[in-house]
């Protein structure tokens, strides 16, 4: 048994380095993109910004049907016909995931009304962007209950079916905030980094789940509507992603079932420098790129 036990230690590093090496194989040559045409894709917050662009870029992938939830009708509505234009069926369901029973109920009706969800895009995000001293106790609340719990109850509500299916997609539109707070979005940064934690667990106890995938994105800044007015000191240096880029390479990511994507490349600098730099190293680089005020003046909206 200890001969055992000593011999699979001595090959685990071996084995880790094969991980890498087939890692590094695929980024150099990645694998065949699987076909979208017989997913049921359902996105939240799917009305504007990037969800819309995320319900094009599905019908551009021929998806076989999208479903799109949102709190606004008339959103919604301009969306279901853009993607209907395309070619692709598209319905849509007034839902606030921040209300745990709302989204079993609408839930349900998808069941009935279209089928059962393969691919399920955790989009809908609120940000008040205000300090902690400055944010109202309910808007605090809202940020944490449509960001982070929403995800609990729209996944344990289509979950268990692609798990009988063996065939699903939890998608999350995460952020770089996540990994790297900024003062000025408290709420937002707070419940993104409890959406990656939330996912990073369900993407391990998935592991052994055949024909279930998760994928996480952690995109920089995105110019959308919820971050209309934030600022950044080196606007040329540091660009805003376009939403339509976002889309794409979400979609990308889900076709090769990667578990993170992070948006830009660059983003993956900033997670080295995290776990090697001392603190005051840190904060110099915050001060440097102007993050300590950028979000003082932005108006969020869902």
């Amino acid at each position: 048994m200890e001969c055992r036990a000593l011999g699979s230690l001595l090959l685990f590093p071996l084995h880790m380095l094969y991980l890498v090496l087939k890692a590094a194989v695929r980024m150099v040559r990645p694998p065949r993109p699987r076909e979208l045409s017989g997913e049921t894709v359902l996105i939240t917050g799917g009305g504007r910004g990037i969800g819309r662009h995320l319900a094009h870029e599905f019908a551009r992938q021929r998806a076989k049907k999208v479903i799109l939830w949102g709190r606004t009708e008339k959103c919604l509505k301009e969306t279901c016909e853009e993607v209907k234009m395309m070619g692709t069926e598209c319905h849509y369901f007034i839902c606030d995931v921040g209300n745990r029973e709302e989204v079993y109920r609408q839930a349900k009706a998808v069941r009935e009304k279209v089928g059962d969800v393969t691919i399920l895009v955790n989009n809908a995000a609120v940000v008040h962007g205000k300090s902690l001293m400055d944010s109202d106790d309910d808007a605090l609340l809202k940020s944490q209950h449509v960001n982070t719990l929403g995800q609990f109850w729209t996944t344990k509500a289509f979950l268990p079916r692609m798990l009988e299916l063996q065939n699903g997609h939890i998608v999350c539109l995460n952020s770089v905030l996540a990994l790297s707070a900024i003062p000025g979005a408290i709420d937002y940064c707070t419940s993104k980094s409890s959406s990656f934690a939330f996912m990073e667990s369900l993407t391990l106890g998935l592991l052994d789940c055949p024909g279930v995938h998760a994928t996480t994105v952690l995109p920089f800044h995105t110019s959308t509507e919820m971050f209309q007015g934030m600022k950044v000191r080196f606007p040329n240096l540091f660009p805003s992603l376009k939403p339509e880029m976002v889309a794409r390479k979400t979609v990308e990511s889900v076709k090769l079932n990667q578990a993170i994507l992070l948006l830009p490349w660059t983003m993956h600098l900033l997670v080295i420098l995290k776990s090697i730099l001392p603190t005051a190293a840190l904060e110099e680089i915050h001060r440097f790129s102007g993050s300590y005020t950028c979000m003082n003046t932005f108006k969020g909206r869902t």
